[in-house]
């Protein structure tokens, strides 16, 4: 098979291979630095992503230069094909230079309707989640497994992941304390990891707010093609971001946009 005759998942995945062969090499050495891109308040960036990014861009530039490219780090890149790469070369850089193995690379290709395929892979435990109309899947230690969101409808039984104080508004701290406060479990600070844990079954919910597009849009794919609905708190399409609700059955997503919209 030549390069030009990759499907979009295979080009996905040699993304991916791209950015964890440029990670690794970074995480948890005591020298990496970061810069912080707030004038106010805390947003990293390391050379870690920098480098990810372009490594993906350039093997873009091979594999589908046609495309266009939505990354964080470097500006956009317009395509003539109305399809988009959307890049985040490592979600969660806080959990990076903190050491905690819950960043991930995340990777969407995208169309005008939202993203159609996804892959959340986190590299240094070597787990790896990718969704799409053909298939969800994740490969790791334990080999390769379906992916398959749980089936959990009540929200009393629920387990609920967030990144929430740390980031939303007053506001939407309170909005999110309704739901927190009428599930079983709530975990915080897992970055993307979190909804890859749900599209593999193992949580309910995740809730956040002030995402970008390049956060949201290939965890989208990915909990979708395992079954689960992602959306804003008030139900719409979310791949441009903002205030997010992801939930492993429609019951437990109406449920938790109850609480959300709920008055105090």
């Amino acid at each position: 098979m030549t390069e030009t005759a990759l499907s979009d998942m295979q080009v996905a995945h040699k993304l991916a291979d791209a950015a964890r062969a440029v990670i690794l090499p970074y995480f948890r050495q005591g020298d990496l630095g970061a810069e912080n891109k707030l004038s106010e308040g805390f947003d990293p960036v390391t050379v870690a992503d920098r480098a990810a990014e372009q490594a993906m861009r350039a093997a873009l530039a091979e594999l589908r230069p046609q495309d266009g490219i939505l990354g964080e780090e470097f500006p956009p890149v317009s395509g003539t094909s109305g399809r988009t790469w959307v890049l985040d070369p490592i979600d969660g850089t806080r959990g990076f230079i903190s050491g905690t193995p819950t960043w991930g690379v995340l990777i969407a290709l995208s169309e005008m309707a939202g993203p159609i395929l996804g892959v959340i892979d986190q590299p240094y435990i070597a787990e790896r989640f990718s969704g799409s109309a053909e298939k969800a899947e994740m490969t790791g230690p334990h080999g390769v497994k379906s992916l398959k969101c749980r089936v959990t409808q009540d929200v009393a039984e629920a387990i609920l992941f967030t990144t929430f104080p740390e980031v939303g508004s007053a506001e939407e701290a309170a909005a999110f304390r309704r739901v927190s406060s009428a599930v079983k479990l709530t975990r915080y600070g897992m970055d993307c990891y979190a909804y890859a844990l749900l599209a593999a079954g193992q949580i309910d919910l995740v809730i956040e707010a002030g995402l970008n597009p390049y956060d949201i849009q290939a965890p989208i794919a990915v909990i979708e093609a395992a079954g689960g609905i992602v959306t804003d708190w008030q139900g719409m399409p979310v791949h441009d971001g903002g205030r997010v609700l992801a939930a492993a059955t429609p019951e437990l997503h109406a449920a938790a946009l109850e609480l959300l919209n709920a008055a105090d």
